[in-house]
């Protein structure tokens, strides 16, 4: 019988291939890297070519040692937001896809505000009305790019954010499906009618056309082609990263968050059958499974991870991520420096596409040490403020907050984190939960696991940090961070 799971993680910096056994057991991995473009300030772009490349190389490699016999089915969790079209005679996109940090379409998101159009997104999507997410982005590619509006108008092009591109070159182009986690990431899914909302459509100019069948996440959607892989494996489950991850951290039931610390970071509390809403959060797609949608409230951070990859490629303190823990915990503390790296603005709970990154409260004797350590007490400051917000609109409060991603296996990070918060954090003892949450959910697709109990039962902790600072000091330390943050607040806006 078939044994093994192949999980296709495609995030923003790099694809990954993980291989689990029927036990959720990560018998093999490989991870590779590829460009990022920055055509302007604010702009972010990635080929897709390039994404498809990179994902089919990881997996044709973690499959090298086993049977494609033995695979039971494929997993695939993506980069949610990242929007990308491609000529459906010919495969071929349109232009680069644009990724969900990209600001490019800040200033038509405040078009439509002032058109006052901010409470009926709000309330139909269940997102705020930001350049973040992919409805405006993909109007931007129909208005932008030479004759895009005419094919699209004449059912010529696809759209899809990644993982329907993935299931595009998967399925050698005979499917074209997205899950409804990442279809409430787009500006276009009614969250509580669970389809295209053909108001949002209008607004935001796109032809129905374009848009891929709505899945489950879990069960099977198709198989990939066989001259792939060397067998026609089924997909059987699908969900954008961060949905992933919170399956993966086994948080299925109403009150369960957990925080990944990824590029950016992002904070989700499952909340049921229950949709909730907020001006300073998202509410999103916890899964769909059989047919039922399952919610979540979400905070977005932009920036984390991408605070200790700028450390490296653009001060050169570090040559590699792994190095800013040493660096950091060469000294007590920052000093009175703070980082507010809103490098492509503010995310949750602020919502500021103007702002941009500062550098606050150096002296002369500012060292690179000082800087490292306000980088990763910036991450533990925005999580912060992202969990106040989760609370304040859930009336929740949380014990403990569990921690994965790849940035939580720095020790020092977690520590601060649990100091700036003043409650325990829990690491989870597999890092790479997207992965596994999306093996998770396409073993439930093909019955490998009977169900969530099931799941539940298989997660476990590696470790809890505990506060181990005064609440005068966190609290001190905190006001400090919000200083920063109001002086990093609509910096890039016109006057």
């Amino acid at each position: 019988m078939a044994r093994y799971i192949l999980s296709l993680d495609q995030g923003t910096s790099s694809s990954r291939a993980v291989l689990y056994d029927d036990d959720g057991r990560a018998v093999a991995s490989e991870q590779s890297e590829f460009p990022q473009v920055f055509p302007q300030p604010g702009w972010v772009e990635h080929d897709p070519e390039q994404i498809w490349k990179s994902q089919l190389a990881t997996a044709q490699a973690v499959l090298a040692g086993v049977s494609p016999y033995d695979v039971a089915g494929i997993g695939i969790t993506n980069q949610r937001e990242t929007t990308v079209v491609w000529e459906r005679a010919t495969g071929r996109p349109i232009s680069n896809a644009i990724v969900w940090q990209c600001r490019r379409t800040a200033e038509m998101c405040g078009e439509l505000r002032a058109q006052g159009l901010e409470p009926l997104i709000r309330e139909r999507t269940g997102l705020v009305l930001d350049a973040y997410f992919s409805g405006t982005k993909l109007r931007w590619l129909l208005d932008n790019v030479p004759d895009a509006r005419r094919k699209a108008e004449n059912g010529e092009l696809a759209f899809g954010t990644v993982d329907s591109w993935l299931i595009y070159k998967l399925t050698g182009g005979r499917v074209h499906a997205t899950d409804a986690t990442n279809a409430s990431r787009t500006l276009l899914f009614g969250l509580e009618s669970g389809a295209w909302d053909e108001e949002m459509l209008r607004i935001f100019d796109v032809p129905a056309s374009m848009l891929p069948d709505v899945v489950d996440s879990a069960g099977v959607v198709a198989e990939c082609d066989a001259s792939l892989f060397g067998a026609a494996i089924p997909i059987a489950g699908i969900a954008g990263d961060q949905q992933a991850a919170l399956f993966g951290q086994a948080c299925t039931q109403p009150g369960d968050a957990k925080n990944t610390y990824g590029t950016g970071s992002f904070l989700l509390l499952h909340t049921g059958d229950v949709r909730q809403s907020s001006d300073k959060l998202l509410a999103t797609v916890a899964s769909r499974i059989d047919g039922a949608l399952q919610y979540a409230l979400e905070g977005s951070i932009f920036v984390t991870g991408a605070a200790v990859q700028w450390l490296r490629d653009g001060l050169g303190l570090i040559n590699e991520a792994a190095e800013v823990e040493a660096l950091a915990a060469s000294v007590d503390s920052s000093d009175g420096t703070y980082l507010v790296p809103a490098f492509v603005g503010l995310g949750a709970p602020h919502w500021d596409p103007y702002a941009r990154g500062a550098l606050l409260g150096m002296t002369r004797g500012t060292t690179g040490a000082h800087i490292a350590r306000a980088t990763l007490e910036a991450i533990a400051f925005q999580t912060r403020d992202v969990l106040a917000a989760i609370e304040e609109v859930s009336g929740l409060r949380l014990d403990a907050l569990r921690a994965d991603g790849g940035a939580s296996r720095n020790d020092l990070l977690m520590q601060i984190q649990a100091d700036v918060l003043g409650r325990p954090v829990v690491r989870s003892a597999v890092a790479e939960t997207t992965a596994l949450g999306a093996a998770y959910l396409a073993g439930l697709g093909v019955g490998i696991w009977s169900g969530l109990d099931d799941i539940a039962g298989r997660w476990q902790s590696d470790r809890t940090f505990e506060p181990a600072v005064s609440e005068d000091v966190r609290e001190t330390l905190y006001a400090g961070w919000q200083r920063a943050v109001e002086r990093a607040k609509g910096w890039a806006a016109e006057d």
